[in-house]
């Protein structure tokens, strides 16, 4: 307890916070945790993310023979965002990756594996780790098991941070309210972990304007309350334009069909039956690519060697139990299955085989096609969507929260999407991972922090 009586760090947002608790609590603090939905088991946006956690220069990676390093990783970031991204978040963030990774295996108990099967668009090397089923939910599930079992962590739940009150030194205490009323809190830190503010429509309309009318495929409760609280201390902000979007959110259930689709050779198609880009660019910019050039409305195109190698996601499993995959014996067949043009349909197929055999350039750019479909098709009806923004609350390289002269403001802290990312500006600057990482990253090294702080 802090000197109070109050515990040593309330982390707001029991998603990738939980990291903060876990880790704190490993070292000895006494950690408040709240969420103002109580079924944050299933309800947040670490519970809706693939669970692909980057780890650069892990110990998966070098039993598997994969040379990388944080200096590999930060080169890959950069050139995805084209130099946009903030180097020392970048830097900060891959040097801690591996630990990360490894920590959670051995302390928290994750069964975490790498990721060989495929690659994700802008990783030069294989480095995402994850648990069986690549499903959040049971990613976040060993999180909640270790947290509730810690007899340090204490969970409060459902419970809103409604403020968080400075002293003369810094943080002294946050207001707190649950059903039963409000309450003050007395603690020395705070993490501001809630998420960005994918749910505010108003405010994604006012920072990332071509994303606004996609369905928003997130937790409801990522409104901006920590962009809101971090201001109104003086902290600064940062790449809020920055977002996450994806191009495969399976209708009409809205389950996410996965880019894994893409990466083994599948393709996008308009009504028409044609493509309108290179689908390998990445699934976050191609969101609004779908809302540019097909009106909000594509199919995949996939055959059964790339159902079968997608069924190690459950995400595709759900997709797949939910009736969205459709399949017919040929192109024409299922153009009339779904409603696409089948003369376009069939058109398309045929370049694509071109392609995929290295007989013909493809004038839209993409180069890479693992293989040419062949056999029985299948299309799967996506919208794009808003998962989640990527900026938010400038932080340090200890997850601290700064003002705009770069001083941090004492016992503040945020991670996740409450906090600046390493995306860059926009959608295309966007990782596989680069959700998580801020998530899980920034929260073991507020952890660390607060108790270096304390020792």
């Amino acid at each position: 307890m802090n000197a109070d009586g109050g515990p040593d760090l309330v982390v707001a947002g029991a998603g990738g916070g939980l990291a903060a608790a876990i880790r704190a609590a490993s070292l000895g603090l006494d950690v408040l945790v709240v969420d103002s939905n109580e079924h944050f088991a299933v309800g947040n946006n670490t519970a809706m993310s693939t669970a692909m956690i980057p780890g650069a220069g892990s110990r998966w990676q070098r039993e598997s023979g994969v040379e990388d390093s944080a200096e590999i990783f930060v080169g890959d970031i950069m050139a995805k965002t084209h130099d946009e991204a903030d180097p020392a978040l970048a830097a900060t963030l891959a040097g801690v990756s591996a630990e990360l990774v490894e920590w959670l295996a051995d302390d928290v108990g994750m069964p975490l594996s790498l990721v060989t099967d495929f690659d994700y668009p802008g990783h030069s090397r294989r480095r995402c780790h994850t648990v069986p089923g690549r499903s959040g939910r049971a990613m976040l599930a060993h999180l909640v098991r270790e947290a509730r079992r810690h007899p340090r962590i204490d969970l409060l739940v459902p419970a809103h941070l409604d403020d968080v009150l400075m002293g003369e030194t810094g943080v002294r205490a946050v207001v707190v309210s649950t059903p039963s009323g409000t309450e003050e809190i007395p603690t020395d830190a705070v993490l501001l972990a809630t998420n960005g503010f994918a749910a505010n429509r108003d405010l994604v309309a006012q920072h990332a304007p071509e994303i606004a009318e996609a369905v928003y495929h997130g937790s409801e409760a990522s409104t901006g309350d920590a962009l809101a609280i971090g201001a109104r201390l003086g902290g600064a902000t940062a790449y809020l334009d920055a977002y996450q979007g994806h191009a495969a959110l399976a209708m009409p259930a809205a389950t996410l069909a996965g880019w894994a689709t893409v990466m083994h050779g599948a393709f996008l198609v308009d009504r028409h039956g044609r493509r309108f880009g290179d689908e390998t660019t990445g699934y976050s910019e191609y969101a609004a690519e779908v809302l540019r050039h097909a009106d909000g409305q594509a199919w995949i195109i996939l055959d059964s060697r790339i159902d079968e190698a997608c069924s190690v996601f459950q995400d595709y499993l759900d997709t797949r139990d939910s009736g969205a995959v459709k399949w017919a014996g040929t192109a024409r067949e299922l153009a009339a299955e779904t409603g696409i043009d089948p003369e376009g349909l069939e058109r398309t197929l045929r370049q694509t085989q071109l392609f995929a055999r290295g007989e013909q350039d493809d004038e839209l750019g993409r180069t890479f096609w693992e293989q040419e479909l062949g056999g029985r098709l299948a299309a799967v009806a996506v919208r794009p969507a808003l998962f989640h923004t990527q900026g938010g609350l400038r932080v340090d390289e200890h997850a601290r929260v700064v003002d705009e002269a770069g001083s941090p403001i004492v016992g503040l802290y945020a991670s996740g999407g409450a906090a600046m990312g390493i995306s860059g500006h926009g959608a295309g600057g966007y990782l596989a991972g680069n959700g998580l990482l801020p998530a899980l990253g920034l929260a073991y090294l507020a952890a660390d922090h607060v108790a270096a702080g304390h020792s």
